[in-house]
């Protein structure tokens, strides 16, 4: 574990004029939130990128469970621009980077083999937010994504919050948006946990043991594309409604693990109904005795276990080599564009995008 040197305003070791920068007339910035509890999360406002979570362990003792960076240059030419970052206007997969609505055709740009990924290589982890800190707790971060940004229609107002619950270690990001223009939105964070503690290197997170609260999962082809199926977990290794390790069947010789390059699959969350905030996921790190809990209101939920990180450096010279994190990003479904039977991701002039997905932290019983 890399041990921070805590300064006088955080835990993580992060310095605000390391986060100070003018880019295309907006400043970025770092910021501190805090809770009752003793859990501090630090952002920048550079693609609402988390730099940091430090949460306690069975010991009491705090470290950063998230792969961050402690720069703003690091963040901006980061390996992996996608760190803990908001991830806009579609989050995940579309096939050749098209789809089509209402009868018009539109194209994005193309940054994953022959897809669009993640909102393009200028998506909304790349841009700058507006910013603001009304209490220790919480910052609500706003962006307009201008029509016909990144192939996108419609003008988009973006609302985004990060808020530290007081009663438990919980980090709550909730998400609004409308458009003036029929368009598709799916937001996600893009959180990379590594609940041991960040290190040189970070350890692997195969240990890991995760349950999902899905019946059934969204299969890929080889270039990571949903083949349109949606099929059951029972009886494969995609099965998680009972706890498994991740390393248990990683690398397995089946055709989706294969795909995958491990997990890097969107499972279909057990829902009462449409929208409810309910557990998707819970992540336990049995040597420190973290735990992770995801809630959310979408219908899906992205498990991915860093399967690309190829060792670079992040915050305090800790690296993060391939398998060093899990992601669970709430989410639409892959490819809903072009995917008529999944749930729509449209948004319509009037209507607001609504999201709420929660992060809780605690220490395993």
């Amino acid at each position: 574990m890399i041990n921070t040197t805590p300064t006088e305003s955080n835990l993580s070791g992060l310095t605000p004029r390391d986060f100070q920068k003018d880019i295309n007339n907006k400043k970025t910035d770092l910021f501190i939130l805090k809770n009752a509890q003793g859990m501090e999360v630090a952002v920048t406002n550079y693609g609402c990128a988390i730099l940091s979570i430090m949460v306690p362990d069975k010991n009491g003792k705090y470290a950063n469970v998230v792969l961050g960076h402690d720069s703003i240059e690091h963040v901006i030419n980061s390996p992996e621009p996608f760190l803990n970052t908001t991830i806009g206007r579609y989050g995940n997969r579309i096939a050749k980077g098209k789809f089509t609505l209402y009868g018009e055709e539109h194209q994005l740009a193309i940054n994953n083999g022959p897809n669009s990924l993640h909102g393009g290589p200028t998506g909304f982890h790349a841009r700058v937010w507006d910013a603001v800190q009304p209490e220790q707790s919480t910052v609500i971060f706003n962006y307009t994504s201008a029509d016909g940004e990144e192939g996108f229609p419609g003008n988009l107002e973006v609302e985004m919050t990060y808020r530290l619950e007081d009663e438990t270690n919980a980090l709550v990001i909730e998400y609004r948006a409308t458009t003036d223009k029929a368009t598709i939105v799916n937001l996600t964070n893009h959180g990379f946990f590594n609940l041991a503690g960040i290190a040189n290197p970070s350890p692997t997170v195969l240990n890991n043991i995760v349950t999902i609260n899905a019946d059934f999962y969204v299969p890929i082809d080889e270039v990571s594309i949903p083949t349109g199926e949606i099929l059951k977990v029972e009886g494969t290794p995609m099965d998680f409604r009972t706890p498994h390790t991740l390393g248990e069947r990683i690398d397995e010789k089946h055709t989706q693990i294969v795909n995958g390059a491990g997990y890097d699959h969107c499972y279909v969350l057990n829902k009462t109904e449409s929208g409810e905030l309910s557990l998707a996921a819970t992540c336990t790190e049995p040597d420190s005795g973290r735990t992770m809990e995801v809630y959310t209101t979408e219908n899906g939920v992205q498990l991915y276990t860093g399967n690309w990180l190829g060792g670079f450096e992040g915050a305090h010279g800790a690296t993060f080599p391939a398998r060093s994190a899990v992601c669970f990003e709430a989410q639409c479904f892959p490819d809903t564009p072009n995917k008529s039977h999944f749930p729509s991701a449209v948004l319509l002039p009037g209507d607001e995008y609504q999201q709420v997905t929660i992060y809780k932290f605690g220490i395993q019983k």
